[in-house]
């Protein structure tokens, strides 16, 4: 089992930055891949970013790159999601989500998630 904790949303202005974090818990066996998808209202779970462990590859959906940062602090087994220059179109709530099996933008190859954080961006 993995466990999953998201943290860090708010409501914030267009042009506004913010920092969600996931703290991950759980074997080290079960997992060697952590993304961040979201969701907004009416529309079908989309992906923001993922990184495999094993290489520490990132990888980013279109929509956010050059805007959003994945780092991770091994220490405190969290994973944060930088995001700058926020628009309403990032207006959703963010999930971390972890799997075993290499890196992936497909949503539903992801069996752990968390329960996500709101994130609203007002224009």
């Amino acid at each position: 089992q993995v466990q999953l904790a998201e943290s860090g949303g708010a409501l914030v202005q267009a042009g506004d930055s913010l920092r969600l974090s996931c703290a991950f818990s759980g074997r080290t066996t079960n997992w060697d891949t952590l993304a961040w998808f979201r969701q907004a209202p009416g529309k079908e779970r989309e992906f923001v970013a993922a990184i495999y462990y094993i290489s520490n590859y990132k990888g980013y959906g279109d929509s956010v790159k050059g805007r959003f940062t994945l780092s991770t602090d091994n220490d405190k087994n969290t994973l944060m999601l930088q995001m700058n220059s926020l628009k309403p179109d990032d207006t959703a709530v963010y999930y971390c989500a972890a799997r075993r099996g290499g890196y992936t933008s497909i949503s539903k190859l992801y069996p752990y998630w968390g329960q996500g954080t709101q994130v609203t961006v007002s224009s």
